[in-house]
């Protein structure tokens, strides 16, 4: 497909939208996303349909939904049968790359399907045996002797190497999540690409995602007057230890915690331009566009991380466009949607592929028929589990089993409703109270009633899969998830 453009599908894990195309403590975070989008455009009103990086994900590459895709805590592994951007792309002439920061979104979990080459990060050098994370606990003699049977699997050298890259790089010593070899990566993936066909370049970065360790030099444009470096990285950020009210933290180190949050955001912007200059440099008229996956929990509702909620500080993303169709877009404030994002960059590549968009729940924002009234999330399988907090950090006070429980939202007319399967209910009016502080199910049943109603039929209207058995996870890939927080 000649004259289809290059794509560049850009993932900031972790990403609020309220720290994008901002300023905090009075300084721009994102300059060059704000520079993109006032020459290409934003939707300001993008929401996740997940609240956490497996199934938000897997809705950005299949345009569905989590309860028609399959992948949660209880599912992890994106079913074989779902069509992805990815391969639906690389079917219709394009030729596939993709780099991921983050294990979730990896081989391991179905996510390497339809990608003609795909970098694992975290791995220095590039070997199916994925063992990046066995090197990351060094105590205890169980896990020696799991370091040393994972070693001996398939290329020893490789995997040792691997594994000590894997232990630095997630290290509290490295300032970088992988951001800077990212981009020295997808540089030469381009120099060996073909340039008679398209490409389309999926990354995940990983910066914004706990723990917050930015270099100093954008650390020290966000932190307080008075707090150094060093005092802002002796802040607790151990998020499960909050939860489970085992330690406190104060306003003031929450708002250290929120500026280190806002450096991790600015170094991830600096390295996203770099990419953009580089590519741009091969071919002007690629489209590119950044979303995040999910956003964050800075004590927002009591909570850290971005489990056990589906308030929109986990579902309000950035979603920024440039290049292409979206040139001179402005702000868009309609209501969109990350399985919108697939079937967009479909019409973006000129690709009917009219099976993909048969399975599809999402829509062109490029559509005039683009009629989204309506914004749905869900959090199928709450995780961590109680006996993995248990096991790992405790929980004293027996906080973690109020938020053992499945989550459905619905946003519609202004109101949003979240609905538990422990029958509790919450109504918020988002556009007078955008924080979801207030909840007014009480006060307004009849909205409550209409509201699940639509969200009960909405779920009617297709039909589920049954889960997929995704077996054990090996210790290596366990070993990474904890580093990064999601413990097993």
């Amino acid at each position: 497909m000649p004259n289809s453009p290059n794509i560049v599908l850009i993932v900031m894990d972790t990403a609020r939208s309220d720290f994008v195309d901002t300023a905090v403590n009075g300084r721009e975070v994102t300059p060059f996303l704000s520079g993109l989008a006032e020459r290409g455009g934003k939707f300001s009103e993008a929401y996740s349909a997940s609240p956490w990086t497996l199934p938000s994900h897997a809705s950005l590459f299949t345009g569905t939904y989590p309860s028609k895709h399959g992948a949660h805590a209880e599912s992890k592994h994106l079913r074989d049968d779902i069509q992805t951007l990815a391969g639906t792309l690389s079917e219709n002439g394009y030729e596939t790359f993709g780099i991921s920061n983050n294990i979730w979104v990896s081989d391991n979990f179905g996510f390497e399907a339809g990608f003609d080459t795909f970098v694992r990060n975290w791995q220095l050098l590039q070997f199916d045996n994925d063992v990046g994370g066995v090197g990351l606990t060094n105590q205890g003699r169980d896990k020696w002797f799991a370091v040393a049977r994972t070693l001996i699997q398939g290329n020893p050298v490789a995997n040792a190497v691997n594994a000590a890259y894997t232990k630095f790089r997630y290290s509290n010593y490295s300032p970088d999540d992988g951001a800077g070899r990212t981009n020295k990566r997808a540089e030469g993936l381009l120099s060996d690409h073909d340039g008679d066909d398209p490409f389309f370049l999926f990354i995940n970065y990983l910066e914004p995602h706990l723990e917050y360790r930015p270099p100093k030099r954008f650390a020290e444009r966000f932190l307080p007057e008075g707090v150094s470096y060093r005092e802002a990285n002796e802040v607790e950020q151990n998020a499960w230890k909050y939860v489970t009210e085992q330690a406190e933290i104060s306003d003031s180190e929450f708002e250290i915690l929120r500026a280190l949050y806002a450096a991790e955001t600015a170094y991830l912007d600096q390295r996203i331009g770099e990419l953009a200059e580089t590519i741009r440099e091969r071919d002007e008229e690629t489209v590119f566009v950044v979303v995040g996956d999910h956003g964050e929990n800075l004590g927002d509702h009591g909570l850290m991380d971005h489990q056990y909620c589906l308030y929109d500080t986990l579902l309000h993303v950035p979603f920024v466009v440039g290049g292409g169709p979206f040139t001179d877009h402005g702000t868009d404030d309609r209501l969109v949607q990350l399985p919108d994002v697939a079937p967009t960059l479909l019409d973006v590549a000129g690709v009917e592929a009219p099976s993909f968009r048969s399975q599809s729940q999402g829509q062109s924002v490029l559509s005039p028929e683009f009629d989204r009234d309506t914004v749905i999330a869900e959090y199928l399988s709450p995780m961590p589990s109680r006996d993995a907090i248990e096991k790992r950090v405790g929980d004293p006070h027996d906080v973690i089993d109020s938020y053992l429980r499945s989550l459905r939202c619905i946003r519609r007319d202004g109101y949003k409703l979240v609905v538990g399967s422990d029958g509790e209910k919450e109504l918020y009016d988002v556009e007078s109270d955008p924080r979801e502080q207030t909840d007014l199910s009480s006060e307004r049943p009849k909205e409550v009633t209409r509201l699940e109603t639509e969200l009960d039929e909405w779920l009617d209207s297709f039909e589920q899969p049954d889960g997929v058995d995704t077996g054990e996870i090996n210790d290596g890939v366990k070993d990474t998830l904890e580093q990064l927080g999601y413990i097993q």
